[in-house]
């Protein structure tokens, strides 16, 4: 009700030039359907989605707004890169180690969505840059959110869709483990004469803020079922971070940085302390999830927060450049994710996947990370024009994937006998016939 009431203020607004009017009833109107939908059983996948809009709307509308609160630079390297490994770290909490054990059974499904992934959807992305002429550092967005791993929205949008659950989380989990190799590397092929990339900052950049959550999370699933042995092995190696990590403002990093010449060196011993850190979060969130058991279940709700949180910030950040090319981005967004569903799924039939895979296949490359993208760019500190294309292909990559997800669903494949069976009397009439 109350957003169906903002929604005419909205339009009363426009109609009557009101720019305080509008503004603010565009907002309420989507954060409120946002919240409304959840009573609606039939749209409640969509409250998500919903919810990125309204992010987008706030961050066009009021940029101003999401650029600083008092002291706090809403921008700012760390806070950014604390939101973004807290989203990856939700997100990680619904892998589990199990997982991986499904890549004997799914080994050709696998290889076939890694191939796929990493190929089609740079190459579009690269494809759309030659044919929309956008300023470099946009379209090397447009190639970066295209070189990004599969995020676990494709596992929501297969399990919807009733396709090969268990394939959609192998593939997923590779292409995470996969991306501080495959994603410099990609950028700096077919992004490279767009910005400056350097593969080994990179790839330094997407083991913080994916490997070292997700890693975090993982530690918290081995924890559960872990031996007296590995417990032991775990209590050392938090021992050993807790003293690394104390050390470092008492001086300890100072030293390093004075005595150790090379630049690549230190930055490996960085991220050494980050894997420590991610040694301590697990255990610690190990022993709160043991005191607070439904707190596996409100990590996702952070993450959902924290991509909110990214996507209105590097909209006002980018609110000018949105104004030139919103649109235009957005016809990109829709020919990329289109593009990333036909071939995901034509080409795994090519190589004689079955159709449930297929399906899974096409969720596995035609939906990305934007995550990882918006992450990549603030720590590069170009969260308006690099990040800009993960903001606007986000809310339509989950609007897409629901709508195909729900068709699909209605439309499930035939039991593998069943298929199996009229293929066979196909072929009997065909002999029949000659």
């Amino acid at each position: 009700m109350l957003s169906a009431a903002s929604m005419g203020a909205f339009l009363a607004g426009i109609l009557l030039q009101v720019p305080l009017l509008y503004k603010s009833a565009a907002v309420v109107a989507l954060v409120s359907l946002a919240i409304g939908l959840r009573v609606i059983n039939v749209l409640r996948g969509y409250r998500y989605t919903v919810w990125i809009m309204a992010a987008v709307v706030a961050g066009m509308l009021y940029p101003e707004a999401f650029k600083s609160w008092g002291p706090v630079e809403l921008r700012n390297k760390w806070l950014m890169l604390v939101i973004i490994q807290m989203v990856m770290f939700g997100m990680g909490i619904q892998m589990k180690l199990n997982d991986f054990s499904g890549l004997g059974r799914t080994g050709k499904g696998v290889v076939i969505g890694l191939l796929c992934h990493f190929s089609v959807m740079p190459l579009m992305g690269w494809l759309l840059t030659r044919i929309f002429h956008f300023e470099p550092e946009i379209a090397a967005g447009i190639i970066l959110i295209g070189s990004t791993s599969s995020g676990l929205a494709s596992n929501v949008m297969v399990y919807l869709a009733r396709a090969n659950l268990i394939l959609s989380v192998v593939v997923t989990a590779m292409a995470t483990m996969a991306a501080p190799f495959f994603t410099p590397l990609l950028m700096k092929l077919l992004a490279g004469t767009l910005i400056k990339i350097d593969v080994v900052n990179m790839m330094m950049e997407i083991i913080k803020i994916v490997i070292v959550p997700i890693g975090a999370a993982l530690l918290h699933d081995y924890l559960k079922n872990a031996s007296s042995k590995g417990i032991r092995v775990i209590i050392v190696l938090f021992i050993v971070a807790v003293f690394w990590l104390a050390a470092l403002p008492l001086g300890w990093w100072n030293f390093l940085s004075e005595n150790i010449t090379s630049a690549h060196l230190l930055q490996s011993i960085e991220i050494f302390g980050f894997l420590l850190g991610a040694v301590i979060a697990g255990i610690v969130y190990h022993l709160l999830a043991q005191l607070y058991p439904r707190l596996d279940n409100v990590m996702p709700y952070c993450s959902m927060f924290g991509i909110i949180y990214f996507t209105t910030v590097t909209t006002a950040a980018g609110h000018e450049n949105l104004l030139k090319t919103g649109w235009l981005l957005f016809l990109c967004s829709v020919l990329h994710n289109a593009a990333g569903y036909f071939f995901g799924y034509w080409l795994a039939r090519l190589f004689r996947l079955d159709k449930n895979s297929s399906r899974t296949i096409a969720f596995e490359v035609g939906l990305q990370n934007a995550g990882m993208a918006s992450g990549l760019a603030a720590g590069m500190g170009k969260l308006g024009t690099l990040g800009l294309p993960a903001a606007v292909f986000s809310p339509w990559m989950n609007i897409s994937g629901s709508i195909l997800a729900n068709f699909w669903r209605k439309h499930p494949v035939q039991d593998v006998e069943e298929e199996a069976d009229a293929i066979t009397n196909i072929e009997l009439k065909l002999k029949e016939s000659v």
